[in-house]
């Protein structure tokens, strides 16, 4: 199973984003968030985070890339709770129990959307008001020659 952390390649989101993800956190659309909004609502920072943010699971916060990679199954159940937790605090949700259905729908989606891409793959996300509500548009970007766990060290410390 697969499912996406957030990741900064420079300082740019904590410059755009009124409160930005933490790096690594795990991340889903959350374009839920914007689902009442109209024009007048696109302003500022606020206009940012509809455009192309991700929202973090841990913070709440956003960010404009998220990177694919493996999630365990253990793992999923307490980001439903998260979720959960975030919906009854700033959404009303009656009680985490309740809002656990509507969290793991969420988390489905987006681990449907992981699903098919390699490890590393970048993920973009964008979107504009429409008649029926938010529309939504991804975009990939696969993991170069160069990859990500080319800035990681490997081996033993003592040698």
């Amino acid at each position: 199973m697969k499912l996406a952390r957030a990741i900064h390649f420079d300082e740019s989101d904590m410059n755009v984003f009124a409160s930005p993800a933490r790096t690594g956190e795990w991340c889903i659309s959350g374009g839920f968030e914007f689902s009442n909004w109209s024009e007048a609502d696109l302003t500022g920072k606020s206009r940012q985070a509809f455009a192309n943010g991700w929202l973090g699971l841990e913070t709440g916060g956003r960010v404009t890339f998220v990177a694919v990679t493996a999630l365990e199954p253990a793992e999923l159940e307490r980001l439903i709770d998260l979720l959960a937790q975030h919906f009854v605090t700033y959404y009303g949700a009656p009680s985490v129990e309740d809002a656990r259905l509507v969290a793991a729908e969420e988390l489905a989606q987006m681990v449907e959307l992981c699903e098919d891409h390699d490890s590393n793959t970048l993920l973009t996300v964008a979107r504009e008001l429409a008649e029926a509500g938010v529309r939504e548009a991804y975009r990939t970007i696969q993991p170069q020659d160069a990859g990500l766990d080319q800035f990681a060290i490997h081996g033993d410390m003592d040698e």
